[in-house]
């Protein structure tokens, strides 16, 4: 009996652990690869899309949800966020995006909080994963952001440390030291092969700088192009400077803001850089952002330079959805505005089998009630990882409580 149950309980073990199959049905499929979007069929296994066309081969036991022609995109990424590392902005205690010590190598990762109460809003609006970033402050560079699923698991999927963050202009210092120091740092990373790290330390501007051994670290990634760099830069001559500076360290750059690109276009569509707007910030509020312009996603992007999106809205980085629908209506090709929310911002941050529905890649899809750059679209289901996530959120769970009146106490009654 003994020599039985020995026996079942190593058949338990080696037996293939069940995995549910669905299939979502006849949508109009937005695959983000710029191509046109066709009604198809997305097989799904596991955690992973295995099929995509027509007639695919299901068995009895596949779920098969019907779409209906609804539109279907890959989920949302949001390339610049406080998602799971900021509850509270103006409550320091809730607040893990900035370092006394650290400048370059400060990594948010290890901080990132998967029950915060801004990613179900987000996820229940399309955003299925995200880059969680460090905030502003007074050093340089203000550290690396991590990569994030959304899906509220507490054993998180993400990738730390993708991209390096900071800015030239609006620090409340001069751009002139900014460049300066910028420049001296990398010089000094390109060094850290060559020289005993505790000497570079020591060095009169390592030190005058408080540089850490991270910081040092963290900037060889950038200079050996391990991580792209991610530089928010809004005038015109700053943007040649950033341009500059990739050049002569053969950065993996990336630009932010951009509000007065279309006055150096050649410049950046020379240079091969890519760029995050905000198309809904395009009024000048600043003496950076002279030429602002509604039209510079379109601009932008048929000069041939990828274009993803981003949103200034605290907490809520879905609004990017708006933005990218912005762009299109002031002449953005539509393909292009949902590649910007899904497969460049993919592409351009190394975030492997995600931003695409294909065949190979992880199931993160969103199932939209309408046009997904109409405001007033919303996502009817969510999947992450192959996983269909709920909708409620803390909104909407209050809003339950407080309207529905039947059986409650009367104190909830009113």
């Amino acid at each position: 009996m003994k020599k039985l149950y020995t026996t079942l309980f190593l058949l338990l073990l080696t037996a293939p652990i069940l995995t549910e199959t669905v299939l979502l049905k006849g949508g109009l499929v937005h695959s983000g690869n710029g191509g046109t979007a066709i009604i198809q069929d997305i097989l799904i296994s596991d955690n992973t899309i295995v099929g995509v066309g027509n007639n695919l081969i299901i068995d009895g036991n596949t779920r098969v949800i019907e779409v209906n022609g609804l539109p279907v995109t890959p989920g949302l990424i949001s390339p610049m966020s406080n998602l799971g590392i900021v509850e509270i902005n103006s409550l320091d205690v809730t607040r893990d995006d900035e370092s006394e010590i650290l400048s370059a190598g400060f990594s948010i990762f290890n901080a990132f909080n998967p029950h915060s109460t801004g990613i179900p809003w987000n996820r229940s609006n399309g955003v299925t994963s995200s880059i969680s970033t460090p905030g502003y402050s007074s050093h340089i560079f203000k550290g690396m952001g991590s990569f994030f699923l959304l899906d509220g698991n507490l054993d998180i999927t993400g990738n730390p440390d993708v991209a390096m963050y900071s800015r030239i202009g609006a620090t409340g210092g001069s751009r002139a030291e900014t460049i300066q120091i910028m420049e001296s740092m990398f010089e000094l990373a390109k060094n850290k092969d060559g020289v005993e790290i505790e000497d570079l330390l020591e060095t009169t501007f390592a030190s005058s700088l408080d540089m850490q051994l991270q910081d040092i670290e963290a900037l060889a990634r950038v200079v050996n192009r391990e991580i792209p760099l991610v530089l928010e830069v809004n005038r015109a001559s700053d943007i040649l400077q950033a341009l500059r500076l990739k050049k002569e360290f053969d950065l993996d750059l990336v630009l932010m803001s951009v509000e007065e690109a279309p006055l150096v276009l050649d410049q950046i569509q020379a240079s091969g850089v890519s760029v995050i707007i905000d198309p809904m910030d395009n009024i000048t509020d600043s003496f950076d952002e002279l030429a602002s312009n509604i039209k510079l996603g379109g601009i932008l992007s048929n000069a041939g330079i990828r274009v993803i999106f981003s949103t200034q809205r605290s907490h809520n980085y879905h609004l990017m959805r708006q933005g990218a629908g912005n762009a299109v209506a002031h002449g953005m090709n539509y393909s292009a505005g949902i590649a910007g929310m899904t497969s460049t911002v993919a592409e351009i941050f190394n975030i492997q089998n995600r931003g695409l529905i294909k065949e190979g890649n992880f199931a993160d899809i969103v199932i939209w009630s309408d046009d997904p750059l109409e405001p007033s679209a919303y996502p009817t289901t969510v999947i992450i990882n192959g996983d269909e996530m709920s909708l409620a959120t803390r909104a909407s769970r209050l809003t339950e409580r407080y309207t529905d009146k039947r059986d409650l106490p009367s104190a909830y009654k009113h």
